[in-house]
């Protein structure tokens, strides 16, 4: 009989997850973005963690959520506002184990209870086809340049369910 993988958790980003947040959102660029992104590119969008306090600082001035495995950090996820996924990493030896499904889940959760009826985000190439599956509609394309070097994104939007009245949220 196989044994089964453990089950992410979740918890909310503590100052004390930034090297480990930060050391995840690096090794996500470096790993997981090859095909889609120059070395140069994922060398100036991975910069954006150099300064791990002010990273540190964006992540505890959104609501961001860790994701874990065993009890050790293997993704985050920030939401900006009400209606706006920030960032969703996860670290590439924890991909395909359900991290970035719940983390996504979570975020659609807490928008939907923050008011929000449309969800947006701004994806890499690598990961359009994650939020497509999860009923995300590109809505435009967007070059963004980060320290000279300039990147292509998708600005993608999900409609949120309504809640029935009077269901549990």
């Amino acid at each position: 009989m196989g044994q089964s993988l453990p089950k992410p958790a979740l918890r909310p980003f503590l100052a004390a997850d930034t090297s480990v947040v930060a050391a995840i959102f690096v090794a996500a660029i470096q790993e997981l973005t090859g095909d889609d992104y120059s070395e140069a590119q994922q060398e100036a969008w991975a910069s954006a963690a150099d300064d791990e306090e002010q990273f540190g600082k964006k992540r505890a001035g959104e609501l961001t959520l860790i994701a874990t495995l065993q009890n050790s950090p293997v993704g985050f996820a920030s939401l900006k506002g009400a209606d706006h996924i920030e960032m969703l990493f996860v670290h590439p030896g924890a991909v395909g184990q359900g991290v970035g499904a719940m983390l996504c889940d979570a975020l659609e959760k807490l928008a939907g209870a923050r008011g929000a009826k449309i969800l947006t985000v701004d994806v890499s190439d690598n990961a359009q086809e994650f939020f497509l599956k999860r009923g995300y509609v590109a809505m435009q394309r967007n070059t963004v340049t980060i320290n000279g070097e300039w990147l292509a994104n998708t600005t993608m939007q999900k409609t949120l369910a309504e809640a029935a009245p009077g269901a549990p949220q």
